[in-house]
């Protein structure tokens, strides 16, 4: 069960395994908004605990072809919800993961400096499980507890010219209609 955000920025009752791969958000940057991107590894694959791997920086470029194109690659989540709902928090809130890369919302630039960043094990082209939108509501309803979150977007909303996800098989209005949160956190596409 997901409990509230402790002080430190950690969610009460969810696993966490730290990431290397993050840093201090700029001084007096409010955390506005949240970005949902899917993830797996290798593409296609669920399960494999690659993703893990990844963002904890021990993923061997040698034990799958895609792999290569990662070798060296530094990036994370705050919050990670594999197929069956379970989470998994890599970053602290209150500290800046680096999942967004070079982004831009709402004439800011550097979303990493104020996104909470959600990767949920999936592809474009594949729907995602009921577990996972259920956990992605309660998530998000509880990181908006700790946080003045004012925008849900996907990572294609803030990196358009380099990203697609979560694709098109997210569906948008269900997370819309979610009686916790209100409409205008969302783009009008939804």
């Amino acid at each position: 069960m997901i409990g509230p955000v402790d002080a430190s920025g950690w969610v009460t009752g969810v696993r966490r395994i730290v990431s290397p791969f993050f840093d201090a958000r700029p001084a007096e940057v409010e955390v506005d908004l949240v970005i949902i991107h899917n993830i797996s590894l290798p593409p296609g694959v669920f399960g494999s605990g690659d993703v893990i791997d990844l963002f904890t920086g021990r993923l061997d470029p040698a034990a799958h072809p895609f792999y290569a194109t990662l070798a060296g690659a530094r990036v994370s989540a705050h919050f990670f919800i594999d197929r069956g709902g379970d989470l998994i928090q890599f970053v602290a809130t209150g500290e800046r993961a680096w999942h967004a890369g070079r982004s831009m919302f709402d004439g800011r630039a550097n979303c990493n400096d104020f996104s909470v960043g959600i990767e949920l094990e999936g592809t474009d082209f594949t729907s995602f499980s009921d577990a996972q939108y259920r956990s992605l509501c309660d998530l998000i309803a509880t990181v908006r507890t700790a946080h003045a979150v004012r925008a849900i977007r996907g990572h294609s909303d803030v990196a358009a010219d380099r990203k697609t996800d979560p694709g098109p098989c997210f569906d948008w209005a269900r997370l819309r209609a979610d009686a916790r949160f209100d409409p205008s956190l969302f783009s009008t596409r939804a």
